[in-house]
């Protein structure tokens, strides 16, 4: 889907189908038909714009087939459906049964996340829609905070200097430009705009950027201008936004609250949680169930006695609230499309709804067949399509 801004900037609009499981060309491919069609056909659009999760198996037989990734690319055209964007943060089995600090392996020291990130590029080049400018990969914050040290970090920053030559390669080649974007994540190496700010100091802004989860971004308390302004400070571009909202618990002291954050306990994913005190000062637990056995550093009452609101990285439905007392983060997503697209300039050009957690929503609000989570992936993507015109934007198709 695509809208243009007042400054000409065509916007485009997708999801990620990191939500559907299928590390393979060929599941990649069903997938299509599966559910990436359908979502097209609730949604009503006459294009949908599709940021396609490519898992390292296929990702590689792509980049070394050209034929296949062009039958690709004319499997994608005959639905109605376009790729400028691909997510490459997690490697693989990125829906298996549990997946939780797997996802941040192989890391940005490891040749294997260079190997995967170029072959990615080079996939995306030969998908890019003929009229369009650029693609975008996002790609995980280096690694878990620990173990890291000195070592590591100079071996990630020369592989970051690779990548920067490999992408540079690819636009010789196609004349197709692909910018790779690390996602700022509690948790990481690279936890928040200032640390990304700070630790992608060298590396090249014409090919390395920040790719932006709203979900994060919010999990960190962090004021969406702000974030902005660091990032364009440091010389970086945002080369996607995920369009995503966290949970929040205002008071989780409260025995309703704690029982309704123990329904987003779960085992596949990794649920980081930060607590804001009243100084401003956020402190941390790095899974739900630890945030809820309770104790520092997180904490959930203040000295003086008040509440110390939670909020979780658990990528919760854009256009639904989760069961009360929680909420959703919803407002910050708002004043963050606003910051990143309302202006008199577009900050980015690709925007991706990217909530993969259908599956392990609450029972209650879980899809139940394929095409319920087809629709409601659609009810998304109308949430935020209507925002974006709310804020000036024109839908293009």
């Amino acid at each position: 889907m695509r809208l243009l801004h007042a400054d000409g900037t065509t916007v485009h609009l997708a999801y990620c189908t990191n939500v559907h499981a299928g590390d393979t060309l060929g599941e990649v491919l069903a997938n299509l038909d599966r559910f990436v069609l359908p979502v097209r056909r609730h949604l009503g659009s006459d294009v949908l714009g599709v940021g396609l999760w490519l898992a390292a198996p296929a990702a590689r037989e792509l980049a070394n087939d050209a034929t296949a990734t062009d039958g690709l690319r004319r499997a994608l055209a005959r639905r109605g459906l376009e790729t400028v964007t691909l997510n490459g943060f997690p490697y693989r089995g990125f829906q298996e049964p549990v997946v939780k600090q797997r996802v941040y392996h192989p890391d940005w020291s490891e040749q294997e996340r260079l190997d995967y990130t170029v072959d990615c590029a080079a996939v995306l080049a030969r998908l890019l829609p003929d009229d369009t400018a650029r693609g975008s990969v996002s790609t995980l914050p280096f690694a878990w905070r620990a173990p890291w040290g000195a070592e590591r970090h100079r071996a990630a920053l020369d592989n970051l200097d690779r990548l920067s030559e490999a992408l540079e390669g690819i636009e010789a080649r196609t004349g197709r430009r692909v910018r790779v974007g690390l996602e700022p994540e509690p948790g990481c190496v690279v936890e928040t705009t200032a640390e990304a700010a700070e630790r992608l100091t060298g590396a090249d802004p014409n090919r390395i950027g920040v790719s932006l989860d709203l979900c994060h971004l919010a999990v960190g308390f962090e004021d969406p201008d702000a974030a902005l302004a660091r990032i364009a400070g440091a010389g970086l571009a945002v080369t996607k936004a995920q369009v995503s909202a966290a949970v929040h618990a205002e008071d989780p002291a409260d025995p309703a609250t704690r029982r309704a954050l123990a329904e987003f306990d779960e085992v596949r994913f990794l649920h980081q949680v930060r607590g804001r005190h009243p100084d401003g000062s956020v402190t941390a637990r790095d899974d739900l169930p630890d945030a809820l056995a309770g104790g520092e550093p997180l904490g959930d009452r203040a000295g003086d006695g008040s509440a110390v609101p939670w909020r979780v990285h658990f990528h919760v439905p854009l256009d639904l609230e989760p069961q009360p007392p929680l909420t959703a983060t919803r407002d910050h997503t708002r004043s963050s499309l606003e910051a990143l697209v309302g202006g008199d300039h577009a900050v980015t050009d690709h925007l991706e709804v990217e909530t993969y957690t259908w599956g392990v929503l609450p029972d209650a609000a879980r899809p139940r067949t394929d095409d319920d989570l087809a629709r409601r992936i659609a009810g998304e993507l109308a949430w935020a399509r209507d925002h974006l015109l709310d804020l000036g934007l024109k839908e293009t198709s």
